[in-house]
């Protein structure tokens, strides 16, 4: 079976649905997605979107910021073109019918988070996520031009240098084979332009605060088609998710720190101010070590999160979600501080592209989670990554718009999918123990904080892991499992090869064989370049 569209956009977040309204009316829009379409990870975003909406702040405060945060390693260029873009990014989210928090003067309640120097926040309450993906998805529903395929995953990308044995250098992506989960079928779904907007990658690791769909599919996929990846070595770990063996690692927002709370150990004793001048603003990645450092020395399960001293009231209405949610596991965060570890939450590397969106592979675009743009750097800013995904989705449609004017092209002729000589397979343990296996390894290897040796050890579990699973995937007919697994396979190898290239210590990459920070040596951007291979 084949479907042709003038855009592909494969994922249903905030990056993938604004680039979908963006070019909607100027030809047809086939949207897929792994689950139901609000399944995503901007729907559990709770803090809110970093942009400069007071007099009181600027555009240039907002770009420090985000070099500093991350350890100057952002692209400056591409800093000031976010920062930016960032009111009209506001802007284009109201008139889709985001409704932002306010105050009793009726203005838009900024809040404030580590690593800003202002009040920059807008959020809904502390379901931001939930408020910007109800919007955009009544929004996308409703367009004429859209067609919205649920339950349905990417398997690989279909490329002319794939199907025409064209050099990397003149790649040109054709659409992508897509397996419809439901009724286990393979679709041929050819387009002119292509948009990797799949999110991150946190279930690479064993604990994370991501939706179980963040499996690097879209960082996968894209390498193996020839497109590079660079900063992998980045994966941030949110210093507060719930730590309670039923929770699932809920996120506990920064917010809650913008907003007053103070971490501290089993015995009370406020910690952070021992490890930056923030205290509990400081950075993501500072926070998150403290955390493990303080957890490691004194044998504690977990840190404690105090914001009792704010008052009851204030709290259930700041935090609603937060409140009843950690509620329902027994703890009244109104009368004692919340338990909370860090959990792997945002990778800040991903696809290489340029201030377009566009990868190295013509008319393939990545925008989201599932792009290293040059903004982040080492360490993400808070609240930055929504804003990036609307701003990538308006620079990526503009850049496609104009090509699509230019050259009218023909949609690509593709073959629709051959499974060869697979058979049904009768031994799924084996993914399943894989999956759980790369997963651990990542932690206990490829977390925090690390050592060549760790890193030596995790890459030689992956590489035997992988031999496995490229056999099983020829061999038996693929599932959304099998997949999955495929992919965070690819994605692990990729942060640890990136971890092993880098030898500092930087932002959200600390090693123990390399502890000082190196800016006369070090490599600005850790790049891998994309492979191809069946």
């Amino acid at each position: 079976m084949k479907i042709t569209s003038d855009f592909l956009i494969i994922g249903s977040g905030i990056a993938g649905l604004s680039y979908a309204l963006k070019v909607a009316d100027h030809g047809s829009v086939s949207l897929i997605t792994k689950r139901d379409i609000d399944i995503t990870a901007t729907q559990l975003a709770q803090g809110g979107i970093a942009a400069v909406s007071s007099t009181e702040d600027s555009f240039a405060a907002h770009a420090k910021d985000t070099m500093v945060a991350g350890a100057n390693l952002p692209h400056p260029d591409v800093v000031d073109l976010v920062v930016e873009a960032g009111p009209k990014a506001v802007a284009d989210l109201i008139d889709w019918g985001v409704n932002f928090s306010r105050n009793q003067n009726d203005e838009y309640d900024l809040t404030r988070e580590g690593g800003h120097s202002h009040r920059r926040i807008l959020h809904a309450k502390d379901a931001t996520g939930r408020e910007i993906e109800r919007a955009l998805v009544e929004a996308a529903l409703k367009h004429p031009n859209i067609t919205i395929y649920q339950h349905h995953i990417a398997i690989d990308l279909i490329t002319e240098a794939k199907i025409l044995k064209k050099p990397l250098d003149q790649n040109c992506c054709l659409g992508a084979y897509i397996l419809d989960i439901k009724n286990d079928e393979v679709i041929t779904f050819g387009a002119r332009f292509t948009v990797l907007a799949t999110g991150g990658a946190g279930k690479v690791y064993l604990y994370t605060c991501n939706p179980d769909v963040a499996t690097g599919d879209g960082v996968a996929i894209g390498w193996r088609a020839g497109a590079a990846v660079a900063n992998m070595e980045f994966m941030q770990f949110h210093p507060t998710t719930l730590f309670h063996p039923n929770a699932k690692s809920f996120l506990i927002s920064e917010a809650v720190r913008g907003e007053g709370a103070i971490l501290k150990r089993s015995d009370g004793y406020a910690f952070m101010p021992d490890y930056h001048k923030l205290k509990d603003l400081a950075p993501r990645d500072i926070v998150a070590r403290a955390i493990d450092s303080e957890m490691k020395k004194h044998g504690d399960d977990c840190a404690f999160l105090d914001i009792t001293h704010k008052g009851a009231d204030y709290i259930k209405d700041r935090f609603p979600t937060i409140y009843q949610t950690c509620l329902d596991y027994g703890i009244d965060m109104t009368k004692e501080p919340i338990p909370v570890v860090p959990a792997a939450h945002y990778l800040c590397g991903g696809l290489q592209t340029n201030k377009q969106g566009e990868t190295c592979i013509r008319n393939l675009f990545a925008i989201g989670e599932v792009a290293c743009t040059g903004l982040h750097g080492a360490n993400r800013l808070a609240s930055n990554s929504l804003l990036e995904g609307v701003v990538f989705a308006k620079q990526a449609a503009e850049c496609s718009l104009q090509r699509l004017g230019e050259n009218h092209l023909p949609f690509p002729t593709i073959e629709t999918w051959d499974c060869g000589s697979a058979t049904c397979s009768d031994e799924e343990v084996v993914v399943a123990h894989n999956w759980d296996e790369i997963r651990r390894s990542m932690w206990n290897y490829v977390g925090i904080v690390r050592s060549n040796k760790r890193l030596h050890r995790a890459l030689s579990r992956i590489n035997m892991i992988q031999k496995e699973i490229d056999e099983y995937y020829w061999n038996f007919y693929i599932t959304s499992d099998l997949i999955e697994l495929r992919n965070i396979t690819t994605v692990a190898k990729l942060i640890v090869q990136s971890a092993l290239m880098r030898h500092e210590s930087r932002g959200l990459h600390y090693t123990i064989d390399y502890p000082a920070t190196d800016d006369i040596n070090a490599r600005h951007d850790t790049v891998i370049p994309g492979c191809q291979y069946d």
